[in-house]
């Protein structure tokens, strides 16, 4: 069996940590930032998890079990 490609696209939005979780940046900080409170930027700053199938077919992009 050939090894497997890592889907670079998703390599690039995406970070495993070392328990095998799945994180991803949020949305909505590029601009237009001035009408937005403080701490829905802080909120928006900080990295979301992927749970579920989703994060099992990202792992599968990537090439990890």
């Amino acid at each position: 069996m050939p090894k497997l490609k890592t889907h670079k696209g998703t390599a690039k939005r995406v970070k495993l940590t070392k328990t095998g979780k799945v994180l991803r940046q949020r949305a909505f900080k590029n601009h237009m930032l001035s009408k937005k409170s403080k701490s829905r930027k802080r909120r928006i700053n900080t990295s979301a998890t992927i749970e579920g199938s989703v994060a099992k077919n990202i792992k599968r992009a990537l090439g990890v079990k």
